[in-house]
């Protein structure tokens, strides 16, 4: 792959939104063409050059080219917005919606991620080396479709409603979840290596949630139905045994959550 390098410049107090900082946007142009590229702060139409300076030359084809941000992006929105193909490495924070609607290639944040990370993503992989804040792999505010394929894996913690309205694909949460992780979840799978947070798998109607952490408490609509040795997601084979709660039964619901005993056997008492 060849790399353009995005330096930062100081950071404005007012966030950027940058949704040309892609590989389909930068595929085909040269550094100073990239530099041109529009961007918005508040209300007002810029330039990404004003920003960022631009290092190299961009290949023809989105597949064949890396984008590294060299340092910190944390007041920059929407990086990695429905690219199809290629990489994104930030090596510090990001602000919000990186990886807005993607649906290919690979992003990757060394540092920690604004809310609604990954929203309505179709495909491709985004990696979170630090904590993501609230709504990851969420739908727009109002809208019922949410992550739609691909994988999101976080190596820290999430704020609340991570997967709300979920359709599809593959979250894998490292560290601790938020309050209400997997509410309205539809289809797709949910990981949570650490503690989930409260009101886990609020009505949901469909697909998987999968707790290695202690859940404190359960809400109401779900019924345990058997145990299980273990669980296959994607490539990985996660060890049991697993309590298996279906529901939530206050939407008719036939998701289900998947309790490792070792850390919930409280929930035979």
């Amino acid at each position: 792959m060849k790399d353009v390098t995005l330096t930062p410049k100081p950071q404005p107090k007012i966030p950027i939104e940058a949704e040309v900082i892609s590989p389909d946007s930068f595929a085909g142009k040269k550094a100073e063409e990239i530099a041109k590229l529009p961007v918005w702060k508040g209300n007002n139409q810029t330039t990404l050059g004003e920003f960022f300076k631009v290092g190299g030359d961009a290949p023809a084809k989105p597949s064949e080219l890396r984008i590294i941000i060299t340092g910190n992006a944390s007041r920059t929105k929407y990086i990695g917005t429905r690219m199809t193909a290629g990489e994104i490495v930030i090596e510090g924070d990001v602000d919000m919606r990186v990886g807005n609607e993607m649906e290919g290639g690979r992003i990757v944040v060394r540092g920690n991620a604004g809310s609604f990370a990954g929203m309505a993503m179709r495909g491709g992989e985004l990696v979170i080396r630090g904590n993501a804040g609230e709504y990851l792999g969420s739908a727009y505010r109002g809208d019922w479709r949410g992550m739609q394929g691909g994988t999101i894996t976080v190596e820290g913690n999430v704020g609340n409603e991570a997967g709300t309205w979920m359709r599809g694909g593959i979250i894998t949460i490292k560290g601790n979840s938020g309050a209400f992780t997997g509410t309205h979840l539809q289809s797709g799978t949910i990981i949570i290596e650490g503690t989930p947070g409260p009101r886990l798998g609020a009505q949901m109607e469909g697909g998987t949630i999968v707790a290695l952490g202690k859940v404190e408490e359960l809400l109401p609509g779900f019924a345990y139905k058997e145990p299980v040795p273990e669980v296959k997601v994607g490539e990985r084979l996660l060890k049991g045994p697993f309590l298996r709660f279906s529901g939530d039964l206050s939407e008719k619901g036939k998701g289900q959550l998947l309790l490792l005993i070792e850390k919930n056997s409280h929930f035979f008492k």
